[in-house]
């Protein structure tokens, strides 16, 4: 008997496109003799759409340009009995929601509250790994090595004291890179090179978050670690990400496809295992769960510094996250099985602890 495997996506964040190409990749792949799939769309304003009404705007996006669910507005999930009543028969969850509303912790409790098991990592996880002024709390706490940052929030935030840019500019210096604190796929994020350019990217990042992170600017290579597994999680071969603009911002992820993506990344021994270390202890730091892909930068000089732990990465198949366990011999349908493997193992250690 199959399966049903709940695949939730689209959404309200920033990053709803990219999360329509994750679906549509997870949709095509998953195991037919294991898994029945049943897409929950959820459009830019937060309707939700019934699994039928899914698969009908999922036609016209394979048919057009768009890769949007539309913009019908929404009043949050029980507002619509006919989808509750319909994702409560899934035996699993796949929750493709990248960035606010869906990475963040807000689906993942929802999911909790239904006694629903589900791939990836749990409420707090998810919540510290989206709210990066946080995460950088828990990798000091940790031990984990990172760059030179400064928070700035509320008021801070929107008139930066003469005292607080000198601070900036005493422990950061320029370049510098702006952004907000809660956020994915480098939406919203800005380089700045003198103070005037950190108004504007202030300014910017300000757009997305009451919170903003500036952090130093680090000269060296961004590598790239998948991490797979509950207690007994596991890190991929490296890759790395060569951008052709001045960082990897949104439209080289997602929309131009510049960056060179090196898979494997051609990283000495020691410094590999250094990464692979670093990325497990960034991962149980924040206590993940399912899968996350920690990204890096390691430096001339051999020195590692963690950027962030990414609790939902993009999961298209081409995406450096499944690229990485293909390098390993993982397969994308079989990533995704494994994952579902994970998550009822998870939720039956969870429900084991109520």
């Amino acid at each position: 008997m199959t399966q049903k495997l709940g695949v939730i996506f689209g959404g309200r964040s920033m990053e709803h496109e990219v999360s329509v190409v994750s679906a549509r990749g997870v949709m095509r792949e998953a195991d037919p003799q294991r898994f029945e799939v049943v897409p929950f769309g959820i459009t830019r304003r937060g309707a939700w759409l019934t699994p039928d009404e899914t698969r009908r705007r999922l036609v016209g996006i394979e048919a057009g340009d768009t890769r949007s669910l539309g913009d019908d507005e929404g009043e949050g999930a029980f507002a619509y009995p006919a989808v509750t009543a319909l994702l409560g028969e899934m035996d699993v969850v796949f929750p493709i929601i990248h960035g606010t509303f869906g990475e963040d912790g807000t689906l993942q409790g929802l999911l909790e509250m239904a006694e629903l098991p589900y791939v990836g990592s749990g409420v707090a996880a998810s919540a510290v790994g989206m709210d990066k002024a946080l995460m950088r709390a828990v990798f000091a706490a940790h031990g984990v090595p990172q760059t030179d940052y400064v928070v700035l929030a509320d008021e801070e935030m929107r008139t930066p004291s003469d005292d607080m840019m000198r601070r900036i500019e005493r422990e950061l210096g320029y370049p510098c890179f702006v952004k907000p604190a809660n956020g994915g796929s480098s939406v919203g994020v800005s380089r700045a090179a003198s103070r005037e350019d950190f108004g504007e990217a202030l300014a910017g990042a300000a757009q997305y978050d009451r919170k903003v992170l500036v952090e130093a600017a680090v000269t060296g290579r961004e590598i790239e670690c998948a991490v797979l597994g509950n207690h007994d999680a596991e890190g991929s071969p490296l890759g790395e990400i060569r951008p052709t603009t001045e960082f990897y911002d949104y439209k080289a992820k997602y929309l131009d496809d510049s960056a060179e993506l090196i898979v494997p990344a051609q990283v000495d021994a020691a410094s590999a295992e250094r990464v692979r270390s670093l990325a497990l202890r960034a991962y149980r730091a924040l206590d993940c769960a399912g899968l996350a892909r920690v990204d890096f930068f390691l430096e001339p000089s051999g020195s590692v510094k963690c950027i962030e732990v990414n609790t939902l990465p993009g999961f298209t198949p081409i995406s450096m996250y499944p690229r990485l366990w293909q390098e390993a011999g993982l397969s994308y349908r079989d990533l995704i099985s494994r994952l579902v493997d994970l998550a009822f193992e998870r939720f039956a250690e969870v429900r084991s602890h109520a």
